[in-house]
């Protein structure tokens, strides 16, 4: 990304002004009419636009010229080197050597957890310090001279920042001093009013306040590692307590938990100068986050069923995992009814409301105007001094650019809210129904011998489909898929419909992208088909001979691999094999014989096919959606 921008892209120009110029890169050429991709809208940006949020980071960073990208990605290539060259060493040479010792595997293992515990605790509360350094002495003077208006060409370079006496000689009465304010964080109850007006976005300082104290916190929890958790665990220490899964597994859970906070944070709390203006930046970012953790959340449950079935009885602590296996029948039993009373509540209220419309009844449905339903305990929450109403705004060109609004929840939000909650939890059962029931149940009692991925083998032993780990693990990936969309789309049509817009100074009022018709429309499915998915894809679908023609393309291409993983979910096994022998057979009459006898799929593998299709196809669709539609409607 650094060499991109170095090269390819319009950092210098955005930088001079990040109000009015758009991050682009990759000016396409007049080439068979391919400069068509270049976008030209009152001189705002020229080539093809950048949504990922990488200009706003590196204005964060005190990044000013395309010589210092240059630089950054030089290091980065040094350090990948180094980093890769130290995984062989301790991954492939220093094991090997280990493979001596009598404990084998084991003290690999040992090895690779005091570095976990220890070492990766000090490497990131060291190198979290160094970065809060890099942002008091680097970071924090050069934005503050970009926010003064400051040409970044008049900046001095941020080696030279290094030395007090010479900016403050360059500017006099400029001081670093005063930049740094660590008892900002506590200067106010509401965390509204402390984003910087000039690039609606909370200040530099308290970010490397937030460095600062994250990297105390890693250094006191390695000691804490080292010296408390270890010599209590001394016992655990010197058995076989090596999962590779169950460290993955943990891992991957943690860093989709992260991934899901950051995304609702990004857009909550805006990190960087100039991103929460730049309304398609805060849409990627927040669904790049958020596929993020979903998927990360799947591969926690499928490396959580491995550890069951394949270490479980070779760690000291697997009374933990009897325990919990003890008890397995409650739990899914709960999840099933709260799964189902969830389903039929938070369906049944959209199915009333269709109906009812459909009936012109529309005073008897659930909504704000007929029968609210409000959500009390979130309302009550919103009643905290925390929470901050206030409107935040950037003045851009002729008009002001809402960048943060506080809304009231309502009917709409509560009546999707447990759709949510329905669909995240059915994932969740299913997630936990495959690792529970990975070993044995009570039809199979032998599962762990099967494996995590085997396949159907008929009625014989009363049927084996839908019972492997890897099944539920298939099921559960659509039912994240579920999820995941009805996220993505409740934030875009939340989002521009009570959030992003401009307000109208000659008027005095404020402006929405759909003015408000979510809380109108999002009370029946009816209204999610016509209002939302049919109604704005307008964008997309008359894409051509446009700017972002290429989203329309990838629009198209993406429903085809969509629909054509259909065809892999849908047909068993046998229909292609009758299909396959047919031709077979026919050839054979014909003497037309291949050298390749072609077999049909089997189904586990006519599921990895379908799913994968099907999960790309889908991400093409929402993303070619969403992003065409927010980059012609953001420069309205």
């Amino acid at each position: 990304m650094h060499f991109h921008g170095a090269y390819f892209s319009n950092y210098d120009i955005y930088l001079k002004d990040p109000k009015h110029y758009l991050p682009t890169a990759h000016l396409v050429w007049s080439l068979i009419g391919q400069d068509i991709l270049n976008s030209d809208i009152s001189q705002s940006y020229l080539g093809i636009r950048i949504t990922s949020g990488i200009f706003q980071l590196w204005h964060s960073q005190g990044i000013i010229t395309q010589i210092h990208l240059k630089y950054a990605c030089t290091a980065s290539l040094i350090g990948t080197i180094i980093s890769l060259a130290a995984s062989y060493f301790h991954i492939h040479i220093s094991s090997q050597i280990q493979q001596n010792d009598m404990s084998g595997t084991l003290s690999f293992f040992k090895k690779f957890k005091s570095l976990s515990s220890h070492h990766l605790s000090l490497l990131f509360g060291l190198s979290s310090i160094s970065w809060s350094g890099h942002q008091i002495h680097i970071s924090l003077p050069i934005n503050r001279l970009l926010d003064s208006g400051i040409d970044p060409v008049l900046i001095p370079s941020p080696q030279h920042l290094l030395f007090k006496d010479l900016i403050e000689r360059l500017i006099p009465g400029f001081s670093i001093s005063p930049l740094v304010n660590f008892s900002c964080l506590s200067s106010s109850s509401s965390f509204g009013k402390l984003l910087n007006s000039s690039t609606p976005s909370i200040f530099l300082a308290q970010v490397t306040a937030h460095h600062f104290y994250i990297g105390i916190v890693f250094i006191t929890s390695s000691l804490i590692a080292s010296f408390g958790v270890t010599l209590r665990c001394a016992k655990w220490t010197n058995s076989r307590t090596h999962s590779w899964h169950a460290q993955l597994s943990i891992n991957l859970a943690i860093t989709a938990s992260l991934s899901i906070a950051f995304a609702h944070h990004i857009y909550a709390i805006p990190i960087y100068p100039y991103c929460a203006s730049d309304y398609p930046t805060v849409l990627c970012l927040f669904y790049h986050h958020m596929w993020i953790g979903a998927l990360f959340t799947i591969g926690a449950g499928a490396h959580a069923s491995i550890l069951i079935i394949t270490d479980a009885n070779d760690l000291s602590c697997s009374f933990i995992f009897m325990k919990i296996l003890n008890h397995r029948d409650i739990i899914i039993g709960h999840l099933i009814w709260v799964t189902i009373a969830l389903g039929l509540h938070s369906f049944s209220i959209y199915i009333h409301n269709d109906t009812l419309q459909a009936l012109g009844r529309s005073e008897d449905i659930f909504d704000d105007n007929s029968i609210p339903l409000y959500p009390l305990f979130a309302r009550w929450v919103q009643s905290f001094p925390y929470f901050s109403f206030d409107i935040k705004m950037l003045a851009i060109k002729s008009f002001k650019k809402l960048v943060k609004i506080t809304q009231e929840l309502r009917t709409a939000d509560f009546i999707v809210h447990h759709i949510h909650a329905f669909t995240i939890h059915t994932a969740l059962l299913i997630l936990l129904k495959g690792i529970l029931y990975a070993r044995s149940s009570r039809l199979v009692s032998d599962k762990f011998q099967l494996g995590f991925r085997y396949p159907c083998d008929g009625p014989g032993r009363g049927g084996t489909c839908q019972i492997s780990p890897w099944d539920h693990i298939y099921l559960a990936v659509f039912w994240m898929y579920n999820s995941i969309s009805v996220v993505l789309f409740h934030y875009f049509w939340k989002m521009q419909s009570d959030i992003w817009g401009i307000y109208n100074i000659n008027f005095v009022f404020i402006m929405h992208i759909t003015a408000g018709d979510f809380s109108v429309n999002s009370s029946t499915i009816n209204g999610w088909l016509r209002n939302f998915l049919w109604s704005q894809s307008a964008q997309v679908i008359q894409s051509y001979t446009t700017s972002i023609s290429g989203y329309g393309l990838i629009f198209i291409s993406a429903h085809f691999i969509w629909a054509f993983s259909l065809m892999f979910l849908y047909s068993g096994r046998g229909y292609w094999q009758e299909l396959i022998e047919s031709i077979l057979w026919s050839h054979h009459k014909l003497n037309i014989i291949p050298n390749i006898q072609p077999r049909a799929l089997s189904i586990s593998q006519g599921r990895a096919v379908g799913f994968t299709h099907y999960i790309l196809g889908g991400i093409g669709c929402t993303w070619s959606f969403f992003i065409s539609r927010m980059v012609v409607l953001s420069l309205l």
